[in-house]
């Protein structure tokens, strides 16, 4: 099940977005993954919702509803680049870093935190891996004395 919220930027555009829970939303806006999509700002609030009441079945509406109006678009700005040269380059480098890191690694997925204890225990072969992990099974496996290190998450991860 989806929860679709009406989204208002600090520019004041209005849009729509799905999101699997209350709790995806809350943490996608606080990691500035929610970002408008005509003007790009990462300052986005859910609108006010009028909530849905459920009517009996004998009695009708007195008051007809209307749809909402649709909002209208805004001719999206040029992006704006925040970096500098040196810091373009640096993000260079860490994507190039972190490309060669997945790409000599095996993907796990989900099996992540299972594979790193069995390579741990030499149950398996050494190599690098990455997946998956929840914030338990990371705080886990450092407490089993198991390296566990995020893959960077880089500004395009966000779209």
């Amino acid at each position: 099940m989806m929860i679709r919220y009406q989204l208002n930027c600090a520019e004041g555009h209005t849009f729509e977005a799905w999101f699997s829970s209350s709790k995806g939303y809350d943490a996608q806006v606080r990691r500035k993954q929610v970002t408008c999509p005509f003007c790009g700002t990462a300052e986005v609030k859910k609108a006010i919702m009028a909530p849905r009441v459920a009517r009996s079945r004998s009695r009708k509406a007195s008051v007809p509803v209307e749809a909402p109006a649709a909002p209208v678009p805004v001719p999206a700005r040029e992006p704006q680049h925040m970096l500098n040269g040196e810091q373009r380059k640096l993000l260079a480098q860490m994507r190039q870093l972190r490309d060669e890191m997945l790409s000599k690694s095996d993907y796990v997925g989900p099996r992540f935190a299972e594979e790193a204890r069995r390579i741990h225990n030499e149950e398996a072969p050494a190599r690098g891996i990455h997946g998956e992990a929840t914030p338990e099974e990371v705080a886990e496996l450092k407490e089993e004395g198991v390296e566990v290190y995020p893959v960077p998450v880089l500004p395009e991860d966000h779209n």
